[in-house]
């Protein structure tokens, strides 16, 4: 089969598919080597993303180019194939952008479900009003209740898109100036930026749950070395995979010790090294960087459909 967009979505409600991420995150059995990544020449990148369980392979396949709106073009373009590992068969190829935008804000999800101060109350705030800014929301919204959203980008009109889409799912929305400005208010936050400068300059406020998803590169950052290190001194830093030792831009970039922080399966399985760093009803921000791990749950997600 070969899903379109569409089709590919209807595949991965959020629910089931953060539930499939936490499965993927917690087997062993699961082999993810580390994903390639290669330079094009007009400065975009070239990512080569394979993974294999005992029930489901795959290989992801997509390109990433920063300026492609300005063609009208979607930033993220390509596809995840989907065999089966008992017979070697391809099973299906999935939409790569449409499991991207799900399976990263799945990711964000699972970690908000299972770190998040349960008290929360407030609006949900997304900074950058794109692709992953409207996943985020709808996967907030589904797997968490969240109600409210406030929403911050540097384009109107991709914010009016966004708060009426957000409406349209039965939300309060509105749009914000300028995020900085509001960030002590929201206990959800989630940076979503282009992340090729700071955008993001103050703190969250406490118990607040961030997640970080813009910078997926060691170059690109979206908060500054302020704020990170201000999380890492009163609250709680995590990282995706252990990936993320290399990759995590704005912690990074900050001198932060990356490679020491618990990952989001050290939370899962409650290892000690997760239960000796965690500090109740602080901040957790959470770096959420992409594996093709989660393409993988994706990829579980969609046979068992």
């Amino acid at each position: 089969m070969i899903l379109n967009p569409q089709e590919t979505a209807q595949a991965l409600p959020y629910v089931a598919l953060a539930k499939a991420i936490e499965r993927v995150a917690c087997d062993p059995q699961v082999e993810v080597p580390p994903r390639r990544i290669m330079d094009l020449p007009n400065g975009g990148k070239f990512f080569v993303m394979p993974a294999v369980a005992p029930r489901v392979a795959i290989t992801k396949l997509i390109t990433f180019v920063a300026d492609n709106p300005t063609r009208g073009l979607p930033t993220i373009q390509g596809d995840v194939v989907v065999f089966d590992p008992q017979n070697g068969q391809r099973r299906m190829i999935l939409d790569g952008p449409t499991v991207t935008a799900r399976r990263t804000a799945a990711v964000s999800l699972l970690a908000a479900q299972r770190l998040a101060n349960p008290a929360a109350d407030g609006p949900l705030l997304v900074v950058g009003a794109g692709v992953q800014g409207r996943s985020h929301i709808e996967a907030f919204h589904e797997g968490l209740g969240v109600q409210e959203v406030w929403v911050a980008s540097r384009s109107a009109s991709s914010v009016q898109a966004l708060v009426a889409h957000a409406r349209s799912l039965g939300m309060r929305a509105r749009g914000v100036d300028d995020a900085n400005a509001v960030m002590d208010q929201c206990p959800w936050v989630v940076s979503t930026t282009s992340a090729q400068a700071v955008s993001l300059h103050a703190s969250p406020r406490e118990g607040a749950f961030v997640s970080a998803v813009g910078a997926f590169t060691p170059q690109m950052v979206e908060w500054s070395a302020a704020v990170c290190q201000h999380v890492a001194q009163t609250g709680q830093l995590l990282v995706d995979t252990r990936d993320a030792d290399h990759e995590a831009g704005d912690f990074l970039q900050a001198g932060l010790d990356v490679p020491t922080m618990p990952t989001l399966a050290d939370a899962l399985l409650g290892r000690a090294h997760w239960r000796q760093g965690v500090k109740p009803g602080a901040t957790v921000m959470f770096k959420n960087c992409g594996w093709a791990g989660w393409d993988l749950a994706a990829a579980w997600c969609a046979v068992s459909a």
